[in-house]
């Protein structure tokens, strides 16, 4: 195993971006995630990748769909309201079926909200904020760890599905620090290599018939757009089934299960333990993937279980699908702060306990 740096999240996120293959990146600055296009512009080209700092949001996300349509492995990152500008360009990305990393290191909401930590994007990211239909696999990790080992298999994912892939923390794990283990840094795709690893991409050679690849989303005709929709659609399908990520404990004898993802299943899973001291046995069901979303884990609750509680920093998005996931067998409570306000471990502990023995 890999001896331990001590690293901040977003220059440890930067690195496993970089280390997984993506050898080029377009980004625009915005806090709390600054560092990351700050450390690959200086940490990339020294690696033969490329980076370059565009004008906007806007012209960060249409740059990548250009760079991910000849070829390349492109990354980006963005925070709530960057993310918002670019989610019609992800929507073309998914509709020309380009390979895309994004990480949304988010904050707190809405409009220009503020600095501070927020998982106010829950909606944003899994229901696709840009037009049409279409589906972006989403990852939450809970750790700087955890994040590193999905961002290095993140470039390989993207390019399988044919699909951008999101991964969404937030402010407090892009500022603080953790020791992570790093992998080994993955070669980039060689110009000469392009077409035989992505035989789609526009790489300014025509095939041996003369023939050349066309790369869009425009489909003017409503059959031949109908048609598109239905692949795509078979092909979120198998995802759904494939990607489903989750983990869970204590949820077959308790009294009381707790759901939440990211950094606030950390904090949620000091208040399980908080309340067991209190003699609830408590459950904590975490979501890894958001899209596809782990319904089925929910199977697994006690049936004789008083409620399943989201516990979210937001007004409650995720507990709409906490909702399709207990399908009317428990009463659904919320747990929640905004506005980038961080509920300590008691106060969960405290809130919980108190819809454990009233209802919700």
């Amino acid at each position: 195993m890999a001896d331990k740096v001590l690293m901040k999240g977003n220059e440890a996120f930067a690195e496993a971006a970089m280390r997984g293959g993506c050898a080029f990146y377009f980004g625009y600055p915005i806090t709390p995630q600054s560092e990351i296009p700050e450390y690959i512009s200086r940490e990339l080209p020294k690696r033969g990748g490329k980076f370059l700092q565009a004008e906007s949001e806007l012209g960060a996300i249409n740059m990548a769909y250009g760079a991910g349509a000849a070829g390349g492995a492109v990354f980006i990152s963005s925070s709530s309201p960057g993310i918002a500008l670019m989610q019609e360009g992800i929507s073309f990305i998914a509709s020309a079926e380009v390979p895309l990393v994004a990480l949304n290191v988010s904050r707190g909401g809405p409009g220009i909200g503020g600095i501070q930590p927020g998982q106010a994007d829950y909606n944003q990211v899994t229901r696709g904020g840009g037009n049409g239909d279409y589906k972006v696999p989403v990852f939450a990790p809970a750790s700087i760890q955890e994040a590193v080992d999905i961002l290095y298999g993140a470039a390989e994912l993207a390019k399988y599905w044919q699909n951008p892939i999101m991964v969404f923390v937030d402010g407090i794990m892009g500022q603080m620090m953790e020791p992570v283990a790093l992998p080994e840094q993955k070669p980039f795709s060689k110009p000469e290599d392009i077409r035989k690893e992505r035989p789609w991409a526009i790489t300014g050679y025509g095939e041996d018939d003369g023939s050349k690849n066309v790369v869009k989303s425009l489909r003017m005709q409503p059959d031949d757009l109908e048609r598109h929709v239905e692949k795509l659609f078979a092909k979120y399908a198998i995802a759904e089934k494939e990607l489903v990520s989750v983990e869970s404990e204590g949820l077959e004898d308790a009294d009381i299960v707790l759901v939440a993802y990211g950094t606030m299943a950390r904090i949620t899973k000091e208040a399980v333990q908080l309340l067991s001291a209190r003699g609830i046995k408590a459950g904590l069901l975490r979501p890894i993937s958001l899209w596809p979303y782990p319904y089925a884990e929910f199977e697994k609750i006690n049936p004789e279980a008083k409620a399943v509680v989201s516990v979210e920093l937001s007004m409650g998005q995720m507990v709409q699908d906490v909702k399709i996931g207990v399908a009317g067998k428990f009463p659904v409570g919320l747990i929640n702060r905004t506005g980038g306000m961080i509920p300590t471990s008691l106060e969960i502990a405290d809130r919980a306990e108190k819809i454990f023995k009233e209802g919700v």
